[in-house]
């Protein structure tokens, strides 16, 4: 896994994202840019193509502690997954095939 530095630029982050890692496969196919606006999304609570109720419940996590999750897609059309630990100590940027 490779990790990234935080963020860069105003943030209004609703939670911790902890230690950002992209797995190798995600590292390979997806653009760095991309990764980065994705990351900012993620911290803002905008999960990109969830579910409505997945948006509810991850909503709900953020105040009560829990998993939380976001799918986007590359300026390419490669989707990813954004995930990020209960505990806040780390988040992960895959692929589904690496899930």
């Amino acid at each position: 896994m490779i990790s990234l530095d935080p963020v860069p630029g105003p943030s209004i982050a609703k939670f911790e994202l902890g230690e950002i890692v992209v797995t190798p496969g995600a590292a390979l196919r997806l653009d760095p840019k991309d990764v980065q606006n994705s990351i900012a999304r993620h911290t803002r609570g905008d999960w990109g193509e969830l579910e409505p109720d997945d948006r509810r419940e991850n909503d709900e996590r953020v105040e009560n502690g829990g998993p939380l999750a976001s799918i986007y897609k590359d300026s390419r059309g490669t989707t990813f997954y954004i995930l990020t630990e209960s505990d806040r100590s780390a988040t992960t940027v895959l692929l589904p095939e690496e899930y």
